[in-house]
This record gives structure tokens, sequence and C-alpha cells, in this order.
């Protein structure tokens, strides 16, 4: 007991002693925290060394710790390479095996402890090439090519580039060569003459500045290649994105001629400002991303012979960012403390709470909910240092405060008890005793010299009389420390009238001068309305003692601010405007008129331009056939701020068009407009034709065509329809019949109600053709086990006639079922045998062959017969015997006998193997013993399984032969 007041008298002391030397004690708060550090690797270099900066302030001065992956360094040990000056850490003669990792450091004084943020520690390098020659590349002229780069082992950022037969001549990017930044490789879209050479790959770590050379690569030229766009290089189907960050998507393709590439978004929303178009290329630059550049990215790469494209999601992710910290606080023993902690980041951040460096586990006092931190009945030994720790996958962030409890001696001196109360006659008077103190005390009351009954702090005394009148007395402690002052609270830093920008922050000022024996309260407003600080999104942040900060200021926070600074004595106040600056408001009363095929005009009439000018107008449009809005072509092409009318072009007949409007300045592009009403473009004849014509196949005498619909925004109209046309190769005049030729010309066109469009283009098809009319000859049947039947035959003329050929069909069944349940089995191409195996041992087999195509199968050649060999021994080898000696294994077994309906046993097959997972050796037998010469210092499996002519037979069991020799061992298996 004696000790909890001497604390609680220290406690008390070392209150009073901060408020009379100016607050000199102070918890930690750092000043200077350390960060990553990627640190190049030089082979030459013998004296390795890095430091990682740490300093706090605080009084006591801060001891300081560091952690190695969490594990704290002995800085001090003898033979150590870490050492400190100051907080910094310094490390010499770097390991990059021992000594990359992740590092903390720990500040820590009478007050508590706190941990920095973390800091990594990593090495890099680049290793040479290998020596060995690289083989030539053989190319087509006017086909692509990816000429494989393959850097060396090395850590840390590269870059690659290419030298061209000699240096100093590097190959220059350009539509027709790209060269990866991710992968090294270099592609040439279409190759020409010119093209061929040794190329070199050259490949810089950006670290450490090294450089190496691989080696070279020939080129050499065959003939002409392939047309079509081949996309080589292209971006992975998802893609993270880090706030903030640039994102570089690559895309190239082969092709003759050169593809162009082009990028999009599929959800059709335009690329912002910040991306230029009239540099994307093979990349495409995507900087200071952002929640709204996530999306699927679609790059496009077309030539005048076809396109492809490929598809990538981009995701946004962003690391943990504070938005509600929590503040030091002071509280009396007993009381209750709750610290709110809000991040903002994606995935969501998740809280954990640290004191004195170490993290806080929940108990029954102390609970940790949604980021908050709830102490109850607070103690002394709650006194530390507090830190919140946020984090997502993508890093933490760090917030720290101190709590102090304080225990105060019983003081007067804000509430002292009147010296003289008046009172009525007859009448009833109150006493009040409000001292301060902490923990509560016990109060007790004196009349003169005579202790009186206790009635919680406050006598109630009646029938009061003049002869008598009521002297009371409080008994408790003298305090330890009474301030006092009289001087006035006056705002010496005040807010002004402010001009911002939407996304800017802002601190709004108000320090003062007051009487520090007062207690001082700041109180902020908001067009006349109280700010609530929790209730605010994070937008309003408590800066200093008065001042208030405003993140991320959008244009709803425009308008009045008041500073209320009050004190028990006086109270003042100062109001400031704020002026926000942002992007114009949403354009109104969108109308669209002179409506045509392709054309519409559109008015409206300008939002609010939010302290900044409306430089440019975008007009979007959207259509039941689109993906979300996209921008359109207008006339003109660039529209002003000043101008509130647009013709837009370039749309489809008979669509219904929806449109909307942004407006654009200085600060950026604001909120659209409210859609239009629906207006559907006039009709007109089709002017699409059917893709991917083409067809064959079907039934006998048929002609089958097929064809990719036209997209219904393409129709141009109502009644829709095709008209498809044919003839036989080689005719003049088109057909609308079928015709019994085999080969086709045929075109698809379309039409409406308007009229006819345009007929695609003409194509080549097939009809049905007939099955095959002649039958392999010379079939012939060979029992190779009893499973096993190889069939061979004399193949046919090989798309001799009209009549192609796709394979051989073979049929298999028992003599004791019928045909229709035979069993099939199908070659692939113009082959002259197969083996059918699943077979029934000791079986009479009927085998016929056929030919076949897409129209069904030809007629058999012939039935031939065969009869499997008899089963392969079905008991497996007993009596296994193994023993050891002079790095030998020696396994015996019994000889193992066929019964009558099975084939003879002709050998023997061992299986041995170091485990189970490792492949097994084979060594075959004819004799029941086998010798081995292996180590007999590790583990082995052995089986053992008979063979003969009708196949493998049963395998005896496992045989496990451990790492020490032994003497005879026996293992039998029973079946």
């Amino acid at each position: 007991m004696m000790l909890l007041w001497k604390l609680l008298m220290l406690h008390s002391l070392m209150g009073c002693l901060a408020e009379r030397v100016g607050a000199a004690v102070q918890s930690p708060v750092f000043s200077k925290q350390p960060g990553s550090i990627v640190y190049p690797l030089d082979a030459v270099e013998k004296n390795r060394e890095v430091m990682f900066s740490c300093e706090a302030q605080g009084m006591p001065p801060a001891l300081y710790r560091w952690k190695l992956n969490g594990t704290v360094l002995s800085v001090k040990s003898s033979g150590s390479h870490y050492s400190l000056s100051g907080g910094n850490l310094r490390i010499s003669r770097l390991n990059k095996d021992h000594d990359a990792g992740t590092y903390q450091c720990l500040a820590s004084n009478s007050f508590g402890t706190i941990v920095s943020r973390e800091a990594s520690l990593t090495f890099a390098y680049l290793e040479n090439f290998k020596t060995h020659k690289r083989g030539s590349v053989s190319v087509r002229e006017g086909q692509g090519v990816v000429l494989l780069c393959g850097p060396p082992p090395h850590s840390g950022d590269l870059m690659f580039s290419w030298i061209f037969n000699e240096y100093p001549s590097f190959v220059k990017q350009d539509h027709r060569r790209f060269v990866s930044q991710e992968t090294g490789n270099l592609y040439i879209a279409k190759v020409e003459l010119s093209d061929v050479g040794n190329y070199t790959c050259v490949v810089t770590n950006t670290v450490t500045k090294t450089r190496v050379q691989g080696p070279p690569t020939p080129l050499v030229l065959r003939s002409d290649g392939e047309p079509h766009p081949k996309i080589e290089v292209q971006f992975p189907e998802l893609v993270h994105g880090a706030k903030g960050s640039t994102v570089k998507l690559e895309c190239f393709a082969l092709g003759n001629p050169v593809p162009s590439i082009s990028w999009r978004r599929v959800d059709g929303v335009p690329f912002a400002r910040k991306v230029d178009t009239r540099k994307v290329s093979g990349v495409l630059d995507l900087p200071y991303f952002q929640q709204e550049d996530a999306g699927t990215y679609e790059c496009v790469a077309e030539n005048s012979r076809g396109l492809n494209t490929v598809k990538g999601k981009l995701s946004f992710y962003a690391q943990p960012h504070l938005i509600e910290k929590p503040q030091d606080v002071q509280k009396s023993i007993d009381d209750s403390l709750v610290w709110e902690c809000k991040a903002t980041g994606k995935p969501k951040p998740s809280y954990r709470w640290m004191k004195n460096g170490e993290n806080l586990e929940p108990t029954e006092r102390v609970q940790v909910a949604n980021g908050a931190l709830s102490i109850s009945r607070l103690t002394l030994a709650d006194v530390g240092m507090y830190q919140c720790v946020a984090g997502n996958k993508h890093g933490e962030v760090y917030s720290n405060a101190e709590l102090r409890v304080i225990a105060v001696a019983p003081d007067f001196g804000s509430t002292p008890v009147r010296s003289q109360t008046l009172v009525k006659e007859g009448g009833d008077v109150l006493i009040e005793c409000k001292p301060k103190m902490s923990p509560w005390g016990i109060i007790s009351w004196k009349k003169t010299a005579e202790p009186t009954s206790v009635f919680s702090g406050f006598p109630y005394c009646q029938r009061g009389s003049p002869k008598d009148p009521q002297y009371y007395i409080n008994i408790l402690s003298v305090c330890l420390c009474v301030p006092s002052s009289t001087e006035p609270t006056v705002i010496v830093t005040q807010p002004s009238t402010m001009d911002v920008t939407v996304g800017e922050s802002v601190i709004l000022p108000c320090q003062v001068t007051y009487d520090p024996s007062l207690e001082l309260k700041f109180t902020w407003f908001f067009n006349e309305q109280l700010i609530h600080f929790a209730n605010h999104g994070g937008y309003f942040e408590k800066h200093s003692a008065g001042d208030i900060m405003i993140r991320n200021v959008q244009l709803k926070h425009a308008g009045k601010y008041t500073c209320a600074v009050q004190t028990k004595v006086d109270s003042i106040s100062i109001a400031a405007d704020l002026v926000v600056r942002g992007p114009p408001g949403p354009p109104n009363g969108i109308h669209v008129s002179e409506v045509s095929e392709t054309t519409v005009s559109l008015s409206w009439r300008p939002g609010s331009d939010n302290h900044s000018p409306i430089t440019a107008y975008t007009i979007q449009a959207r259509t039941p056939f689109s993906l979300g809005w996209q921008a359109v072509t207008t006339v003109p092409e660039s529209v002003g701020g000043r101008q509130l009318t647009a013709t837009v072009t370039e749309l489809n007949p008979w669509v219904e068009y929806e449109f909307r409007v942004l407006g654009s300045n200085a600060v950026g592009t604001g909120e659209p407009s409210k859609p239009s009403k629906q207006a559907r473009t006039k009709e007109t004849s089709p002017r699409v034709t059917p893709a991917n014509v083409s067809g064959g196949g079907g039934s006998r005498s048929e002609l089958v065509i097929t064809w990719e619909p036209v997209p219904e925004e393409l129709q141009n109209g109502p009644g829709f329809g095709y008209v498809v046309a044919f003839r036989p190769h080689g005719a003049t005049g088109w057909m609308q019949a079928a015709v019994p030729s085999p080969e086709a010309s045929r075109y698809v066109g379309v039409y409406n109600n308007v009229g006819e469009g345009p007929f695609g283009p003409v194509s080549t098809i097939y009809s049905a053709e007939d099955e095959p009319g002649r039958a392999p000859t010379r079939v012939r049947a060979k029992s190779l086990s009893a499973s096993q039947v190889e069939v061979s035959w004399k193949a046919l003329p090989w798309n001799a006639s009209k009549r192609r050929l796709l394979g051989y069909e073979l049929r298999y069944w028992p003599r004791s079922e019928k045909e229709e349940s035979a069993s099939v089995q199908r070659t692939v191409g113009n082959q002259t045998s197969s083996v059918l195996r699943g077979l029934r041992g000791s079986t009479y087999y009927y085998i016929t062959v056929r030919a076949y195509n897409t129209a069904g199968t030809g007629p058999p050649g012939g039935t031939v017969n065969v009869t499997t060999k008899k089963p392969p021994p079905s008991q497996p080898p007993a009596k296994v015997m193994w023993n050891t000696s002079n790095s030998k294994i020696i396994v015996n077994w019994e000889q193992v006998k066929a019964l009558e309906n099975e084939s003879e046993v002709t050998g023997y097959k061992v299986l041995y193997k170091r485990n189970r997972h490792s492949p097994a050796n084979v060594m075959e037998t004819n004799t029941t013993s086998v010798e081995l010469s292996l180590p007999t210092d590790e583990e082995y499996i052995i089986q053992i399984k008979p063979f003969g002519e009708g196949g493998e037979g049963s395998s005896s069991r496992q045989i496990t032969i451990p790492r020490i020799a032994g003497q005879w061992h026996s293992a039998q298996h029973h079946r």
C-alpha cells in the first residue's frame, strides 16, 4: 500500500513539475524514420556498409533498439557488424545472405516505446550471360520474329537494348521493331532484307549500372510469311496498379503489312487527359493511377489482312492512409479511454494496436474493435506509448499517442469552499465541496472540531439559526501546486479568406495566448453548424491545439468557418471564408434536334464554373448496344467553353441514342449532365456485309453456308434479312438451288425495308461429300500379348478422289458376341497399322478395317480373326529374401509357377528405387535371384514381377531395405 501511494505522489509531482517547467518532459516522437535501401553489389568493393536513419524527439532522450525480421539485434555483442550512431543503425561488412530483410527502429524513454515503419534492405546485382553460342533463327521475308534475350541471374530493375551486328549500332524501336522492358525480347513485326545479321541482347541493372552482353543470335532469311496480325507481346490477364503509380501495359504484334497498335477500354470510357494517346503504341502509360483507371483494357493489332485483340483487367490497390489518428491524452485513475483509428486503403485495412513496441492483446478491460481501442478502469499500469497499426497486403502505417494516467492530490484551487454562507433563520442551506483529486478520496466534515456524517461531499443543513452559524471545515490534503494568473485570452494567429482547389489540403490556423491556469477549449463551426470531427468522413482533422486541417477539399467544403475559443473566464471567436475552385458543375437542358441517319444537333445550358472558367465541352453517347458511355465525333471537332451547340456525326442509322455533356476547366472535367431523351436516327439501307462466310459439309447433295450475323446496331433499319447467292466453282451465273458439284462459290448480302446492301466477297466452300467407296486390303492381325493385338492393312490412295479420307476405323468383337456390340477404334491420317489394347486373354476375336471421312465409313476390307495369348501369371513372387554385402544387395525369391490357363514364366523384372516418389529402375533376369550394386547407406524399395508372352504378371509386395546393412531377412506374400 505504501508503494501505491508513493507512486501516486510521484505522478502528482511529475504532473505539477511538467506544468511549471512548460512541459520540458516529452514522450518519444519520431522526427526521422528509416527508408528502404537497395544496395548495389560490386565484386570489387571490400568495405560494404549501409546506414538506416532513426531519430526521435523526447525528454528524457530516447534510447534506441533495432529489429531485423522481428528479432531484436544484438548491437553491443563482440564481433557484431552492427553499430549505433545516435539512433542510426550502421551495418558494416554486408552479407546479402544474412543482412537482407525488414528492419524497424524502436525508440524508448520513461514514457514508453514506439516502433518505426518497416524498411527493407535488398541487394542489387547482375551476373554474366552463359558463354555458349546461340543457334541462328531462320525466318521468311515479311514474317514476324521474336529474338529471346534470357537475362542472367539478377536482382533489381533491368533495362534492355539490342546491338545489331557491331557496337555501337543499337536497334531503334519504331512501329516495326519493339523491345519489351518486361522480358528483354526483341520483336520484329515484319522482317525485311536489311534485318539480316547478328543481334546481341544488352542488359543493364539500373541500380548497379552494371551492363552485360549476351551471345549473338544470327538472323537468316527465307521467303514470304504469314500476313495476319499475331500478338506476341501481351500484358497479363490481371495487372495490379498502386494508387499514384505509373502503370505500363505492353502489346506488340507481328504481321505483314506491319500491324498498327491501338488501345481502348472495354467499358467504353475514354482515356483520361493524363494519357498521351499520341505516344501510345506498343506501351500504354497510365500515370498517377487512380480508382477510376481500373477496368478491362484491350489492345487491338490490325492490318489490311485482319485484326487480333488481347484483353486484361487492371485492378486498383492503395496502401493504407490514416484519416483519423489517436491524440495524446491525459486521464485520471478509474477513467475510461477510447481512441479512434481509421484508415483508407484497398483492400480495406485491418488494425492492430501496440503498447511500448509490443502487440496489445485484448483483455476484459482492453478491447479493440474496427480500429478503435477502448480501455476501462484505467490504472497507472496503463501508462505508456500506444501505436495504431493499419495495414493491408500492400503495406502498413503507424500512428502513435501517449497515455498519461495522473494521480492528483486534493486541490480546492479551482473550486474553493465558500468561507461564509448567509442563511435565513429556519431555512435550508447547501455547502458544496468539489475538490480536484485523482483517485477520488474520502471526504469528511467537521463543525469546529466535531466530525459530522458524510453526505456525498455536500452537507445539507436544516433549520439554520443565527445563534448557531454553521461553520464547516473540509479535512483534505494540501494541494501540491496551485498555479494562478489573470491573463486574458487573445487570438494571435487567425484564419483568413483562402482560395483552394479541389483535392488539395488546407490548414485554417487559430492560435491564442491565454491564462495557463485556465482550461482552454477550441470549437469550430462550418456555416454556423458545429463540426463533429468523427462524422465528416475523415475530411476534418485537428492539426494542433487550435488549428483545423481539411484534407482532400471538395466543393461542398466552401463556406464560412468560425473558430471559437472559451475558458471559464472569457470567450472569443473569429471567422473566415474558404473559396473552393473545382471542375465545372453538370450542364443542363440537353436538347436533341435535326436528327438524320448519321447525325444529330445538340444544345445545352452551362453549369456552374466553380470559380474557374469553362474551357471546353465533351459529348458522350450511349446506346442499348454499347458498353457504357463513349465519346463521339462532333462538328466542330473541339467544342469550346463558350459554345453551347454542336453536331454529332458518324452515328449508326436506326439506333436509339442518349447524349450527355461534360464541362472542363483548368481544374479538371466535371460531372456529366443528366442524359438527354432517347432519339432514334433515321433508317437507311444496310452498309455492312456478314463476316466470316464459310460452310461445307452437311448431308449428301447439300451445300451448307454459314456466316456471322450482322449486329443489330448495324442493320440500319427494320425488316433486316440476308441474300445468299452461290454457283458451281468456275461457272458465271449465280443460282439459288442446291447443286451436286462438290465445290461451289458463294457470297452473302443483306437487305432491309429500305433496300439491299452490298454483297460480301466471293468465297469457295465444299458441299457434302460421299462416304469412301473402297475398302482397305491385305488386312492382317497378330497377337502381341494377352491384352494387345496389332492390326495392319494396305492404305487406300490418300485424297485421290472427291471422297477425301480422314483415317481408318477398326471394329473388333469376341466370337461369343455379335458384331453389333463391337468396340471401335479410329486412326487419324494415312496410317497402315494400329494396336488394339485392353483385350481379354485366350480369346478369339473378329476384326474389320474401314476407311472414313466426314460423310461416314466405307465398306470393310474383309473380316480377320486372331486369338490373344494366355494371360500372364496371376501369382506374385513369394518368399522374397534379401541380404547386403560389400555395397551389394542380393535378392532371392521363390519360382512362380503358371496355372494351366496362364502363359509360362519366361523371366522376372526387378523394380528398385530410393523412395516412393523417385522414378523406378528396372532389371530383367530369367533366374530367381539378382545382385544389385547399390550403396548400403541408403534406403531402397524393391518389387518383383514375373512376365511371359502373355505380358507382365502380379507384383510382389514392396520390400523396404533400410539404410543400415543387416543379416538375412525374409518377407512372404500370400494371395
